[in-house]
């Protein structure tokens, strides 16, 4: 038993440890791509004369910040138990991930106002843009793009709120690049007015994408049990253990990314307690060696009723 304790340490550490430096590369990449990309596509607003190419490059430079606090929050999530919490730091992930959808809500917002009030003011005389601010543009939908498929692939390896909220940055810039590409196209084509109603249309994507993670994280944060499927593929394996007759409940709770299980099984009442307690020492080793998501797992054994 306290060698099967020791292994699973040493594996959840490993994980824990694995979970932060995938993390922490991915930010690393986010924020050294995003700083070149910002340069870039500042130089090529004020040389090619496009408005929306400057706004994009400040758009680009904020999500460097929002990798920032990617980072800090996988390092506090990733930190061991301690004396002031003892369940964990996993919850600071989801901080992380509730202030970056705060971020994309706001972006979404000014993005869709500034269209709005240029609309009803009549903005339209803009100076034309070059094809140096359309190259730029495109480099900067592809790039934003591929780095959303990126970050997205890595957030869904490890299980990431927070890094999955990081990937939706990276679209919703190279949502407002399509934006930007559309307004110069129509500035080029004597129709400024089409980047406003883009950006409109984009706007409504990332206050979309911004709730659902803002929901996600919050679901995490109250103690939300996982799925009906998870729950019942872990009263399964508990049922399967020797010496269980029967599941008698399960409950779970959802820790940030990882799972809390608390479960009751039932056994012969007219063994000894030892025998008892060998039994809910496979379920508890057999769930947490299965389900690598499972932080806890605490077992109840209830005697059989008689005959």
């Amino acid at each position: 038993m306290k060698k099967y304790k020791s292994v699973c340490k040493v594996e959840s550490l490993t994980n824990k440890n694995n979970f932060a430096k995938t993390a922490v590369k991915v930010s690393l990449v986010s924020i050294i791509g995003n700083a070149i990309l910002s340069i870039f596509k500042l130089f090529a607003g004020i040389i090619g004369f496009s408005h929306a190419m400057i706004s994009d490059a400040v758009h680009s430079a904020s999500d460097v910040f929002s990798s920032i606090i990617v980072i800090i929050g996988i390092k506090i999530s990733s930190k061991d138990s301690d004396k002031d919490h003892p369940y964990g730091h996993e919850r600071f992930e989801c901080v992380a991930a509730i202030i970056l959808s705060v971020v994309l809500i706001i972006s979404g917002l000014f993005i869709g106002y500034t269209a709005i009030i240029e609309i009803i003011e009549g903005r339209t005389d803009i100076i034309v843009p070059s094809i140096l601010a359309l190259i730029a543009a495109i480099v900067s939908i592809v790039f934003k793009e591929a780095m959303y498929w990126y970050t997205r692939h890595y957030a869904k390896k490890i299980d990431s709120n927070a890094l999955m909220a990081d990937a939706w940055h990276h679209r919703s810039d190279s949502l407002s690049s399509i934006g930007a590409l559309i307004g110069i196209i129509g500035a080029r084509m004597g129709y400024p007015i089409v980047d406003k109603i883009a950006s409109i249309i984009i706007c409504a994507f990332i206050l979309k994408a911004a709730i659902d993670i803002f929901k996600d994280a919050i679901n995490k944060m109250v103690d939300r049990s996982c799925s009906v499927e998870v729950e019942q593929e872990i009263s399964d394996c508990a049922a399967k253990q020797e010496g269980v007759i029967k599941v008698d409940l399960i409950n779970t709770r959802m820790f940030g990314n990882r799972i809390y299980v608390d479960i009751e099984i039932c056994a012969d009442k007219d063994i000894p307690l030892i025998e008892a307690h060998d039994i809910a020492t496979r379920v508890h080793n057999a769930i947490e060696g299965g389900f690598p998501k499972v932080k806890h797992v605490m077992v109840h054994v209830n005697p059989s009723k008689s005959d």
